[in-house]
């Protein structure tokens, strides 16, 4: 039986990992894209060599379809409130993927009940501006898009912003994330919101911005660390529990997919070689897991350890 370690270890409304405690908030929850155009190298052995754990949880074989998760983690700490990634968002314009499209979804009651109000974020870290990630960065108030978290500052890799910078002569768009710079990001830095961090920067001495590239160029991990534990928000660096017994299947959505194996191999080896709690964006329940060497497979492969 697969247990969620967001189960386990309560503390109000979330898990406690030393001085930190970390909520899940959830936007969506449920099948996701076909398996053949999310993971452009997948093979139908690869799901049923793991058939005993990923299906039906993380895969339906009969729509092929994989269950997805999108989520942002609301960190608190001794002295902040933090929130790691700010999903799809309402009332957005997403014509090339119809779940992102014109949504009204109930995300601010889920934060609530996480026992946050958006006055209460003291910073967004977003690990890359993907759709999904920066959606919530912004609200639409009398037909304009104005920062969802008024009291907090928003933390973007300089190169990341550059990246998605539709006002720089060398921008190059790309269909999938259209009107999303618009909309979700640049209403941020406007509003004096934006802070721009490179390789390094920290929160309170707990989280800390790491470059893992690949996804997107300044795609980041976040590693919090705090009395002796380790957890890693990863992002889009793994995508799905697929990735973990089978690194080298890469995403349609990755800017460079040898880059991102390369960024996801080294994530995946220093959570099992240092017991790391697993926090990703996308894992559908139980969301959250540590990771173990695979023995089956002669290259580097992982399997994820539930029971945390």
């Amino acid at each position: 039986m697969i247990k969620s370690r967001l189960d386990i270890n309560q503390c109000g409304h979330g898990l406690r990992l030393g001085s930190a405690e970390i909520t899940r908030v959830q936007d969506y929850h449920g099948p996701g894209f076909k398996s053949t155009f999310m993971f452009p190298d997948f093979k139908p052995e690869m799901w049923q060599e793991q058939q005993d754990w990923l299906i039906p949880r993380f895969y339906d074989p009969a729509e092929d379809r994989i269950q997805t998760s999108i989520h942002s983690w609301l960190v608190r700490t001794d002295r902040h409130t933090i929130l790691i990634d700010s999903c799809i968002g309402n009332h957005k314009h997403r014509p090339i993927n119809p779940r992102f499209d014109m949504r009204n979804e109930p995300w601010i009651e889920r934060l609530a009940a996480a026992g946050a109000s958006p006055e209460d974020i003291d910073f967004v870290m977003c690990t890359h501006l993907h759709s999904d990630h920066v959606g919530w960065n912004t609200r639409l108030e009398n037909g304009k898009w104005v920062p969802t978290f008024p009291n907090a500052k928003y933390i973007f890799t300089r190169s990341e912003f550059e990246r998605w910078d539709e006002r720089r002569p060398d921008h190059v768009p790309r269909e999938s994330e259209a009107f999303v710079f618009a909309d979700s990001v640049l209403p941020v830095a406007e509003a004096g919101q934006m802070i721009l961090v490179e390789d390094g920067y920290t929160v309170d001495d707990l989280l800390t911005v790491e470059s893992a590239p690949g996804h997107t160029p300044g795609h980041v991990k976040i590693r919090l660390k705090t009395a002796g534990h380790q957890a890693m928000f990863c992002g889009d660096v793994i995508h799905h529990p697929i990735q973990l017994p089978y690194p080298e299947v890469w995403s349609v959505f990755d800017d460079d997919p040898v880059k991102a194996f390369q960024t996801r191999l080294g994530v995946l080896q220093d959570c099992a070689n240092n017991g790391i709690m697993l926090l990703p964006t996308h894992f559908a329940d139980p969301f959250v897991c540590l990771v173990k060497p695979n023995p089956s497979r002669p290259q580097p492969s992982f399997l994820p350890s539930w029971h945390l």
